[in-house]
Protein backbone atom coordinates (compact mmCIF):
# COMPACT_ATOMS: atom_id res chain seq x y z
CA UNK A 1 0.00 0.00 0.00
CA UNK A 2 1.41 3.64 -0.97
CA UNK A 3 2.49 5.26 2.17
CA UNK A 4 2.28 9.10 0.51
CA UNK A 5 -0.96 11.38 0.91
CA UNK A 6 -2.21 13.33 -1.88
CA UNK A 7 0.51 15.86 -1.00
CA UNK A 8 2.94 13.37 -1.84
CA UNK A 9 4.80 13.32 1.83
CA UNK A 10 5.44 9.99 3.32
CA UNK A 11 4.02 9.03 6.89
CA UNK A 12 5.40 5.76 7.14
CA UNK A 13 8.48 5.93 9.50
CA UNK A 14 7.61 9.58 9.82
CA UNK A 15 8.52 10.72 13.08
CA UNK A 16 6.52 13.22 15.61
CA UNK A 17 8.32 15.78 14.73
CA UNK A 18 8.28 14.84 10.56
CA UNK A 19 4.45 14.66 11.83
CA UNK A 20 4.60 18.17 13.54
CA UNK A 21 6.44 20.32 10.59
CA UNK A 22 4.34 18.57 7.85
CA UNK A 23 1.55 20.24 10.34
CA UNK A 24 2.60 23.36 10.48
CA UNK A 25 3.53 23.78 6.88
CA UNK A 26 -0.28 22.61 6.30
CA UNK A 27 1.43 19.41 4.15
CA UNK A 28 -1.07 16.89 6.62
CA UNK A 29 -3.95 16.93 9.11
CA UNK A 30 -4.09 14.67 11.79
CA UNK A 31 -7.70 13.70 10.12
CA UNK A 32 -5.06 12.29 6.93
CA UNK A 33 -2.78 10.76 9.35
CA UNK A 34 -5.39 8.85 11.20
CA UNK A 35 -7.09 7.92 8.22
CA UNK A 36 -3.35 6.68 6.81
CA UNK A 37 -2.97 4.55 10.40
CA UNK A 38 -6.74 3.29 9.84
CA UNK A 39 -5.71 1.58 6.34
CA UNK A 40 -2.23 0.26 7.51
CA UNK A 41 -4.24 -1.56 10.69
CA UNK A 42 -7.09 -2.40 8.19
CA UNK A 43 -4.27 -4.05 5.58
CA UNK A 44 -2.17 -5.83 8.14
CA UNK A 45 -3.51 -6.29 11.79
CA UNK A 46 -5.15 -9.38 10.61
CA UNK A 47 -1.92 -10.93 10.36
CA UNK A 48 -0.18 -9.38 12.84
CA UNK A 49 -2.76 -8.97 15.49
CA UNK A 50 -1.12 -5.62 17.30
CA UNK A 51 -4.28 -3.76 17.69
CA UNK A 52 -6.58 -5.01 19.57
CA UNK A 53 -9.31 -2.69 19.33
CA UNK A 54 -9.91 0.79 17.46
CA UNK A 55 -11.51 4.10 19.20
CA UNK A 56 -14.47 4.75 17.51
CA UNK A 57 -13.48 8.53 18.33
CA UNK A 58 -10.20 8.93 16.58
CA UNK A 59 -11.21 10.85 13.61
CA UNK A 60 -13.56 13.25 15.50
CA UNK A 61 -10.66 13.75 17.85
CA UNK A 62 -8.80 14.35 14.84
CA UNK A 63 -11.00 17.21 13.79
CA UNK A 64 -10.53 18.30 16.87
CA UNK A 65 -7.02 18.77 16.78
CA UNK A 66 -7.22 19.82 13.18
CA UNK A 67 -9.44 22.93 14.28
CA UNK A 68 -7.55 23.90 16.98
CA UNK A 69 -4.22 24.01 15.40
CA UNK A 70 -6.13 26.80 13.19
CA UNK A 71 -7.49 28.70 16.15
CA UNK A 72 -5.05 28.52 18.85
CA UNK A 73 -1.95 30.98 18.91
CA UNK A 74 1.77 28.90 17.47
CA UNK A 75 3.52 27.35 19.70
CA UNK A 76 1.43 26.65 21.92
CA UNK A 77 -0.10 23.39 21.59
CA UNK A 78 2.26 20.68 23.05
CA UNK A 79 4.45 18.29 20.58
CA UNK A 80 2.17 15.59 21.02
CA UNK A 81 -0.71 17.64 19.73
CA UNK A 82 -2.81 15.82 16.95
CA UNK A 83 -0.59 12.70 17.06
CA UNK A 84 -1.97 9.21 17.40
CA UNK A 85 -1.28 6.72 19.94
CA UNK A 86 -2.04 3.48 20.87
CA UNK A 87 -2.49 2.67 24.54
CA UNK A 88 -1.52 -1.25 25.74
CA UNK A 89 -4.87 -3.26 27.01
CA UNK A 90 -4.08 -2.78 30.55
CA UNK A 91 -4.00 1.06 30.87
CA UNK A 92 -7.93 2.17 31.35
CA UNK A 93 -9.48 4.43 28.88
CA UNK A 94 -12.77 6.42 29.90
CA UNK A 95 -14.03 6.05 26.68
CA UNK A 96 -16.32 3.54 24.27
CA UNK A 97 -13.31 0.74 24.52
CA UNK A 98 -12.66 -1.81 26.55
CA UNK A 99 -9.85 -1.90 29.14
CA UNK A 100 -9.40 -5.93 29.68
CA UNK A 101 -5.39 -7.10 29.66
CA UNK A 102 -6.25 -9.30 27.46
CA UNK A 103 -8.52 -11.00 29.02
CA UNK A 104 -12.45 -11.75 28.21
CA UNK A 105 -12.91 -11.74 31.68
CA UNK A 106 -12.80 -8.33 31.67
CA UNK A 107 -14.80 -7.72 28.46
CA UNK A 108 -17.11 -5.34 29.26
CA UNK A 109 -15.98 -3.84 32.69
CA UNK A 110 -16.76 -0.74 32.88
CA UNK A 111 -13.66 1.79 34.78
CA UNK A 112 -14.13 5.00 37.02
CA UNK A 113 -11.81 7.12 35.23
CA UNK A 114 -9.16 7.08 32.58
CA UNK A 115 -5.55 5.87 33.65
CA UNK A 116 -3.41 8.95 35.16
CA UNK A 117 -0.72 8.56 31.98
CA UNK A 118 -3.94 8.45 29.56
CA UNK A 119 -5.45 11.94 31.07
CA UNK A 120 -2.24 13.71 30.13
CA UNK A 121 -1.74 12.51 26.57
CA UNK A 122 -5.30 13.82 26.68
CA UNK A 123 -4.51 17.13 27.90
CA UNK A 124 -1.55 17.12 25.41
CA UNK A 125 -4.49 17.34 22.50
CA UNK A 126 -2.86 13.36 21.41
CA UNK A 127 -5.53 11.43 19.60
CA UNK A 128 -5.91 8.13 21.45
CA UNK A 129 -6.05 5.80 18.19
CA UNK A 130 -6.85 2.21 20.11
CA UNK A 131 -5.76 -0.33 22.20
CA UNK A 132 -2.93 -2.58 21.37
CA UNK A 133 -2.79 -6.34 21.69
CA UNK A 134 -0.79 -7.75 24.99
CA UNK A 135 0.22 -11.17 26.70
CA UNK A 136 -2.81 -11.56 28.61
CA UNK A 137 -2.46 -10.35 31.94
CA UNK A 138 0.22 -9.03 31.33
CA UNK A 139 2.26 -12.43 30.57
CA UNK A 140 0.82 -13.39 34.26
CA UNK A 141 -1.67 -15.87 33.57
CA UNK A 142 0.29 -18.86 32.77
CA UNK A 143 4.52 -20.14 32.00
CA UNK A 144 2.41 -22.22 29.07
CA UNK A 145 0.81 -19.61 27.10
CA UNK A 146 2.71 -17.96 24.23
CA UNK A 147 4.62 -14.23 24.90
CA UNK A 148 2.46 -12.50 22.88
CA UNK A 149 -1.09 -14.01 23.27
CA UNK A 150 -4.31 -13.52 24.45
CA UNK A 151 -7.71 -15.03 24.24
CA UNK A 152 -9.14 -11.96 22.95
CA UNK A 153 -6.67 -11.16 20.95
CA UNK A 154 -5.04 -14.27 19.71
CA UNK A 155 -1.23 -14.32 18.86
CA UNK A 156 0.34 -11.33 17.69
CA UNK A 157 3.65 -11.48 14.96
CA UNK A 158 6.24 -9.91 15.16
CA UNK A 159 6.54 -7.95 11.86
CA UNK A 160 10.50 -8.77 10.76
CA UNK A 161 9.96 -12.66 11.28
CA UNK A 162 6.14 -13.55 11.45
CA UNK A 163 7.10 -15.47 14.29
CA UNK A 164 6.80 -14.36 18.46
CA UNK A 165 7.04 -10.73 19.12
CA UNK A 166 7.71 -11.04 22.66
CA UNK A 167 5.59 -10.30 25.48
CA UNK A 168 3.71 -8.34 27.39
CA UNK A 169 3.74 -4.90 25.68
CA UNK A 170 3.67 -7.24 22.44
CA UNK A 171 1.07 -4.95 20.28
CA UNK A 172 2.32 -1.87 21.35
CA UNK A 173 6.04 -2.78 19.67
CA UNK A 174 4.42 -4.48 16.52
CA UNK A 175 2.00 -1.71 16.27
CA UNK A 176 5.14 1.18 15.80
CA UNK A 177 7.49 -1.72 14.12
CA UNK A 178 4.69 -2.53 11.39
CA UNK A 179 3.75 1.56 11.17
CA UNK A 180 -0.06 0.90 12.60
CA UNK A 181 0.56 4.14 14.47
CA UNK A 182 2.97 6.71 15.40
CA UNK A 183 3.81 5.72 18.86
CA UNK A 184 2.31 3.69 22.27
CA UNK A 185 2.85 3.14 25.40
CA UNK A 186 3.09 -0.02 26.92
CA UNK A 187 3.74 -1.39 30.85
CA UNK A 188 6.93 -3.16 31.98
CA UNK A 189 6.99 -5.29 35.41
CA UNK A 190 10.14 -7.33 34.32
CA UNK A 191 10.92 -7.39 30.87
CA UNK A 192 7.74 -6.13 29.50
CA UNK A 193 9.07 -2.91 27.57
CA UNK A 194 12.46 -3.79 26.71
CA UNK A 195 11.77 -7.41 25.36
CA UNK A 196 9.44 -6.38 22.85
CA UNK A 197 11.22 -3.57 21.73
CA UNK A 198 14.46 -5.45 21.35
CA UNK A 199 13.18 -8.28 18.53
CA UNK A 200 10.79 -5.64 16.87
CA UNK A 201 13.52 -2.95 16.61
CA UNK A 202 12.53 -0.42 17.89
CA UNK A 203 13.07 1.93 21.04
CA UNK A 204 11.60 1.29 24.59
CA UNK A 205 12.08 3.42 27.63
CA UNK A 206 11.23 1.42 31.17
CA UNK A 207 10.82 4.49 33.23
CA UNK A 208 12.14 4.51 36.89
CA UNK A 209 9.44 3.01 39.18
CA UNK A 210 6.82 5.98 40.19
CA UNK A 211 7.88 8.37 37.39
CA UNK A 212 5.21 7.76 35.44
CA UNK A 213 1.53 6.96 37.10
CA UNK A 214 0.20 3.48 37.66
CA UNK A 215 -3.53 4.65 38.71
CA UNK A 216 -6.08 2.84 36.24
CA UNK A 217 -3.38 0.18 34.81
CA UNK A 218 -4.20 -3.25 35.29
CA UNK A 219 -1.52 -4.41 37.94
CA UNK A 220 0.72 -6.92 38.91
CA UNK A 221 3.16 -5.54 41.34
CA UNK A 222 3.67 -1.70 42.61
CA UNK A 223 7.19 -1.90 43.18
CA UNK A 224 8.06 -2.96 40.03
CA UNK A 225 5.31 -2.04 37.34
CA UNK A 226 5.71 0.57 35.45
CA UNK A 227 4.40 2.80 32.50
CA UNK A 228 6.45 4.05 29.32
CA UNK A 229 6.68 4.77 25.75
CA UNK A 230 7.48 2.16 22.93
CA UNK A 231 8.01 4.22 19.93
CA UNK A 232 10.45 4.37 16.82
CA UNK A 233 13.35 6.40 17.56
CA UNK A 234 14.47 8.20 20.73
CA UNK A 235 13.20 11.35 20.33
CA UNK A 236 10.11 10.33 19.71
CA UNK A 237 10.35 8.12 23.00
CA UNK A 238 11.58 11.19 24.65
CA UNK A 239 8.47 13.45 23.65
CA UNK A 240 5.42 10.47 24.74
CA UNK A 241 7.63 10.06 28.63
CA UNK A 242 8.21 14.46 29.10
CA UNK A 243 4.08 14.08 28.23
CA UNK A 244 2.89 11.40 30.99
CA UNK A 245 5.92 11.86 33.78
CA UNK A 246 5.05 13.35 37.01
CA UNK A 247 2.50 13.67 40.20
CA UNK A 248 -1.18 11.60 40.27
CA UNK A 249 -2.50 12.03 43.13
CA UNK A 250 -4.02 8.39 42.28
CA UNK A 251 -0.52 6.97 42.70
CA UNK A 252 1.42 7.43 45.48
CA UNK A 253 4.70 6.82 44.06
CA UNK A 254 4.74 9.51 41.58
CA UNK A 255 5.09 11.75 44.53
CA UNK A 256 8.46 10.51 45.67
CA UNK A 257 9.65 9.99 41.85
CA UNK A 258 9.10 13.49 41.05
CA UNK A 259 11.59 14.74 42.28
CA UNK A 260 13.42 12.90 39.35
CA UNK A 261 11.21 14.77 36.67
CA UNK A 262 13.88 17.74 35.48
CA UNK A 263 12.51 20.95 34.21
CA UNK A 264 11.71 21.55 31.00
CA UNK A 265 11.01 17.60 30.02
CA UNK A 266 13.12 15.25 28.22
CA UNK A 267 13.92 16.55 25.05
CA UNK A 268 15.99 18.57 25.86
CA UNK A 269 18.30 15.85 26.00
CA UNK A 270 18.34 15.15 22.71
CA UNK A 271 22.12 15.69 21.80
CA UNK A 272 24.05 14.36 19.35
CA UNK A 273 26.92 14.66 21.53
CA UNK A 274 25.31 13.06 24.88
CA UNK A 275 27.89 10.23 24.69
CA UNK A 276 30.83 12.55 25.09
CA UNK A 277 32.39 12.45 28.52
CA UNK A 278 30.00 9.28 29.56
CA UNK A 279 31.08 6.61 31.79
CA UNK A 280 29.38 3.18 30.43
CA UNK A 281 30.01 -0.52 32.22
CA UNK A 282 30.74 -3.47 30.00
CA UNK A 283 29.61 -6.77 32.27
CA UNK A 284 30.44 -9.53 30.41
CA UNK A 285 28.30 -12.03 32.06
CA UNK A 286 25.44 -10.76 29.99
CA UNK A 287 27.53 -11.06 26.89
CA UNK A 288 28.70 -14.36 27.08
CA UNK A 289 25.48 -15.84 25.25
CA UNK A 290 26.08 -14.18 21.63
CA UNK A 291 29.22 -15.91 20.94
CA UNK A 292 30.80 -15.73 17.61
CA UNK A 293 27.54 -14.49 16.05
CA UNK A 294 26.63 -11.65 13.89
CA UNK A 295 25.14 -9.80 17.53
CA UNK A 296 28.29 -10.28 19.18
CA UNK A 297 30.54 -9.00 16.34
CA UNK A 298 28.06 -6.02 15.74
CA UNK A 299 28.04 -5.10 19.31
CA UNK A 300 31.95 -4.77 19.88
CA UNK A 301 31.64 -2.31 16.72
CA UNK A 302 29.23 -0.28 18.57
CA UNK A 303 31.42 -0.13 21.85
CA UNK A 304 34.40 1.52 19.09
CA UNK A 305 31.35 3.75 17.97
CA UNK A 306 30.31 4.72 21.74
CA UNK A 307 34.45 5.34 22.02
CA UNK A 308 34.56 7.23 19.32
CA UNK A 309 31.53 9.86 20.35
CA UNK A 310 33.68 10.22 23.25
CA UNK A 311 32.39 7.73 26.17
CA UNK A 312 34.49 6.20 28.40
CA UNK A 313 33.76 2.35 28.61
CA UNK A 314 34.66 0.35 31.40
CA UNK A 315 35.43 -3.19 30.69
CA UNK A 316 35.13 -6.43 32.38
CA UNK A 317 32.77 -5.61 35.44
CA UNK A 318 30.69 -8.18 37.23
CA UNK A 319 27.80 -7.52 39.42
CA UNK A 320 29.57 -9.34 42.49
CA UNK A 321 25.88 -11.30 43.68
CA UNK A 322 25.03 -11.96 39.89
CA UNK A 323 24.13 -15.73 39.98
CA UNK A 324 22.36 -14.79 43.43
CA UNK A 325 19.93 -12.59 41.31
CA UNK A 326 19.48 -14.40 38.72
CA UNK A 327 18.90 -18.17 40.27
CA UNK A 328 16.58 -16.62 43.61
CA UNK A 329 12.99 -16.60 43.64
CA UNK A 330 11.94 -13.61 45.93
CA UNK A 331 11.16 -11.65 43.10
CA UNK A 332 8.43 -14.71 41.69
CA UNK A 333 7.36 -15.02 45.66
CA UNK A 334 7.12 -11.33 45.99
CA UNK A 335 5.01 -10.89 42.56
CA UNK A 336 2.61 -13.77 43.27
CA UNK A 337 1.77 -12.06 46.66
CA UNK A 338 1.53 -8.58 44.98
CA UNK A 339 -0.30 -9.77 42.25
CA UNK A 340 -3.54 -11.32 44.36
CA UNK A 341 -3.64 -7.91 46.65
CA UNK A 342 -3.27 -5.07 43.80
CA UNK A 343 -5.85 -7.17 41.28
CA UNK A 344 -8.12 -7.44 43.90
CA UNK A 345 -7.90 -3.83 44.97
CA UNK A 346 -8.07 -2.79 40.78
CA UNK A 347 -11.29 -4.84 39.82
CA UNK A 348 -12.77 -3.57 43.75
CA UNK A 349 -12.63 0.01 42.02
CA UNK A 350 -13.87 -0.70 38.94
CA UNK A 351 -17.92 0.94 38.21
CA UNK A 352 -18.62 -2.33 36.83
CA UNK A 353 -17.39 -5.55 35.90
CA UNK A 354 -18.13 -9.10 35.74
CA UNK A 355 -15.27 -10.40 37.91
CA UNK A 356 -14.44 -8.57 40.98
CA UNK A 357 -11.53 -11.24 42.84
CA UNK A 358 -8.75 -12.74 41.68
CA UNK A 359 -10.61 -15.66 42.71
CA UNK A 360 -13.59 -14.68 40.15
CA UNK A 361 -11.12 -14.41 37.11
CA UNK A 362 -9.97 -18.18 37.62
CA UNK A 363 -13.58 -18.92 37.84
CA UNK A 364 -14.33 -17.40 34.86
CA UNK A 365 -11.80 -19.24 32.89
CA UNK A 366 -13.09 -22.59 34.59
CA UNK A 367 -16.59 -21.71 33.14
CA UNK A 368 -15.28 -20.52 29.50
CA UNK A 369 -12.47 -22.73 28.75
CA UNK A 370 -12.57 -22.97 25.47
CA UNK A 371 -13.01 -19.01 25.13
CA UNK A 372 -9.74 -18.66 27.20
CA UNK A 373 -7.81 -21.61 25.55
CA UNK A 374 -7.81 -22.87 29.66
CA UNK A 375 -6.57 -26.90 28.40
CA UNK A 376 -4.00 -25.78 26.13
CA UNK A 377 -2.28 -23.31 28.37
CA UNK A 378 -3.74 -23.11 32.07
CA UNK A 379 -3.86 -20.42 34.34
CA UNK A 380 -0.53 -21.63 37.06
CA UNK A 381 0.50 -18.15 37.48
CA UNK A 382 -2.90 -17.29 38.45
CA UNK A 383 -3.64 -20.08 40.68
CA UNK A 384 -0.21 -19.62 42.34
CA UNK A 385 -1.48 -15.82 43.54
CA UNK A 386 -4.38 -16.90 44.67
CA UNK A 387 -2.70 -19.07 47.10
CA UNK A 388 -0.82 -17.21 48.76
CA UNK A 389 -1.48 -16.18 52.15
CA UNK A 390 0.22 -14.25 55.13
CA UNK A 391 2.73 -11.29 54.83
CA UNK A 392 6.60 -12.96 55.94
CA UNK A 393 7.19 -14.47 53.37
CA UNK A 394 6.61 -11.81 51.51
CA UNK A 395 8.78 -9.24 53.50
CA UNK A 396 11.16 -11.37 53.39
CA UNK A 397 11.48 -11.73 49.52
CA UNK A 398 11.21 -7.45 49.55
CA UNK A 399 14.04 -7.34 51.71
CA UNK A 400 16.09 -9.77 49.70
CA UNK A 401 15.65 -8.33 46.58
CA UNK A 402 16.33 -4.60 48.06
CA UNK A 403 19.56 -6.44 49.25
CA UNK A 404 20.36 -7.65 46.00
CA UNK A 405 20.05 -4.76 44.27
CA UNK A 406 21.87 -2.81 46.82
CA UNK A 407 24.90 -4.78 46.76
CA UNK A 408 24.30 -5.59 43.32
CA UNK A 409 23.76 -3.03 40.77
CA UNK A 410 23.89 -0.11 42.72
CA UNK A 411 27.44 -0.86 43.90
CA UNK A 412 28.78 -1.74 40.17
CA UNK A 413 27.31 1.75 39.56
CA UNK A 414 28.68 3.62 42.38
CA UNK A 415 31.99 2.53 42.77
CA UNK A 416 33.25 2.42 39.51
CA UNK A 417 31.41 5.91 38.67
CA UNK A 418 29.48 4.60 35.95
CA UNK A 419 26.46 7.31 34.41
CA UNK A 420 25.36 3.85 32.74
CA UNK A 421 25.55 0.09 32.01
CA UNK A 422 25.30 -1.13 28.36
CA UNK A 423 24.20 -4.60 27.66
CA UNK A 424 22.81 -6.45 24.45
CA UNK A 425 19.19 -7.03 24.22
CA UNK A 426 16.52 -7.41 26.87
CA UNK A 427 19.18 -9.34 29.17
CA UNK A 428 19.47 -6.96 32.02
CA UNK A 429 15.61 -6.75 32.62
CA UNK A 430 15.52 -8.47 36.25
CA UNK A 431 18.43 -6.69 37.45
CA UNK A 432 16.28 -3.09 36.72
CA UNK A 433 12.92 -4.86 37.77
CA UNK A 434 13.51 -5.84 41.00
CA UNK A 435 15.37 -2.59 42.19
CA UNK A 436 12.64 0.21 40.43
CA UNK A 437 15.42 1.13 37.91
CA UNK A 438 14.89 2.88 34.28
CA UNK A 439 16.37 1.55 31.07
CA UNK A 440 16.42 2.44 27.26
CA UNK A 441 16.24 -0.17 24.68
CA UNK A 442 17.86 0.98 20.68
CA UNK A 443 18.13 -1.29 17.96
CA UNK A 444 21.19 -2.31 17.03
CA UNK A 445 21.02 -4.59 14.16
CA UNK A 446 19.88 -7.74 12.52
CA UNK A 447 20.99 -11.57 13.23
CA UNK A 448 19.55 -13.37 9.65
CA UNK A 449 16.97 -10.51 9.71
CA UNK A 450 16.03 -11.31 13.44
CA UNK A 451 16.12 -7.24 15.17
CA UNK A 452 18.26 -6.92 18.15
CA UNK A 453 18.78 -3.92 20.68
CA UNK A 454 21.17 -2.11 22.99
CA UNK A 455 20.08 -1.29 26.12
CA UNK A 456 21.41 1.74 28.54
CA UNK A 457 20.38 0.99 32.18
CA UNK A 458 20.61 3.38 35.15
CA UNK A 459 20.41 4.26 38.93
CA UNK A 460 16.53 5.79 40.09
CA UNK A 461 16.11 8.98 38.18
CA UNK A 462 18.79 8.70 35.54
CA UNK A 463 16.10 9.34 32.43
CA UNK A 464 17.66 12.22 31.62
CA UNK A 465 21.52 10.64 30.96
CA UNK A 466 20.17 7.19 29.03
CA UNK A 467 18.27 9.68 26.86
CA UNK A 468 21.50 12.00 25.89
CA UNK A 469 23.24 7.93 25.76
CA UNK A 470 20.86 6.31 23.34
CA UNK A 471 20.01 9.47 21.09
CA UNK A 472 24.18 9.69 20.97
CA UNK A 473 23.96 6.28 19.93
CA UNK A 474 21.17 5.92 17.92
CA UNK A 475 22.28 9.28 15.61
CA UNK A 476 25.71 7.97 15.28
CA UNK A 477 24.22 4.27 13.90
CA UNK A 478 21.08 4.66 12.53
CA UNK A 479 20.64 0.81 12.67
CA UNK A 480 16.62 0.64 12.51
CA UNK A 481 14.95 -0.06 9.34
CA UNK A 482 11.21 -0.85 8.41
CA UNK A 483 10.26 -4.48 8.24
CA UNK A 484 10.08 -5.89 5.11
CA UNK A 485 7.24 -5.93 2.51
CA UNK A 486 5.62 -9.01 2.27
CA UNK A 487 2.46 -10.56 1.06
CA UNK A 488 0.24 -10.73 4.48
CA UNK A 489 -2.15 -14.25 4.66
CA UNK A 490 -4.31 -15.15 7.34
Amino acid sequence: MASDTAKGLSIEEATVYDLQLAFRTKQLTSREVVDFYLKQIETQNPVLKGVLELNPDALSQADKADHERKTKAPGSLSPLHGIPILIKDNIATKDKMNTTAGSFALLGSVVPRDAGVVSRLREAGAIILGKASMSEWAFYRSNAAPSGWSARGGQGKNPYTMDGPSGSSSGSAISVAANLVAVSLGTETDGSILSPSNVNSVVGIKPTVGLTSRAGVVPITPRQDTVGPICRTVSDAALVLETIAGIDINDQATIEASKYVPEGGYAQFLKKEGLRGKRLGVVRFFYGFSGDTVMHKTLELHFKTLRQKGAVLVDNLEIENIEEIIDGQSEEIAMAYDFKLSLNAYLRDLVNSPVRSLADVIAFNKEHPELEKLEEYGQDLLLLAEETNGVEELNHAVLNMSRLSHNGFEKLMITNELDAVVVPSSTFSSILAIGGYPGVIVPAGYEKGVPFGICFGGLKGSESKLIEIAYSFEQATMIRKPPPLRKLEI
